[in-house]
């Protein structure tokens, strides 16, 4: 958000970052509680701080935002499959989604953390298709509906 603008519109744009934010993680919410699946994973709520505060920011595109997700996260689990979860395993595991993220040009912060999610926690390869890759496409979905009908905000700046 620029300082240059004036206080009422600083208070409208995040307001509307922060109603987005809150609807989209509690649609996923309610996605999953009604099917009786996980549609939810901490590093989405990080993806909401870029996608609806930072809508315009190559870090919010939709390729970073489902790429980088999916990367990051098979790239834990294949880690884990291969060596276990270790002090070492972990940090390769997130060194590795770092460099991979940005040769690829997907990078997206919030998918830094999903290595250490998956490792810690011993999730299992069914995580990359829920709640990673629904979620992420369902967030990106959602994203372009409210910035188009909502906050007036121009998204995708691209979509791949």
């Amino acid at each position: 958000m620029s300082p240059h603008l004036s206080l009422p519109m600083q208070l409208k744009t995040a307001l509307l970052a922060g109603l987005g934010a809150s609807l989209c993680i509690s649609g996923l919410g309610l996605l999953g509680h009604l099917q009786q699946s996980l549609w939810l994973m901490a590093p989405f709520g990080a993806t909401m701080v870029i996608l609806f505060a930072l809508p315009a920011s190559p870090l919010a595109q939709p390729r970073n935002i489902i790429v980088g997700h999916l990367l990051t996260t098979a790239l834990g689990l294949l880690i884990a499959q291969l060596w276990g979860v270790h002090v070492w395993s972990m940090g390769l595991a997130v060194g590795l989604a770092v460099m991979l993220m940005m040769l690829t040009h997907t990078t997206h912060p919030p998918a830094g953390a999903n290595p250490l999610l998956v490792m810690l926690a011993g999730e299992h390869w069914s995580f990359l298709v829920n709640p990673v890759a629904v979620g992420a496409i369902a967030i990106v979905a959602f994203g372009y509906a409210y910035h188009r009908w909502i906050s007036r905000q121009p998204y995708p700046a691209r979509w791949f």
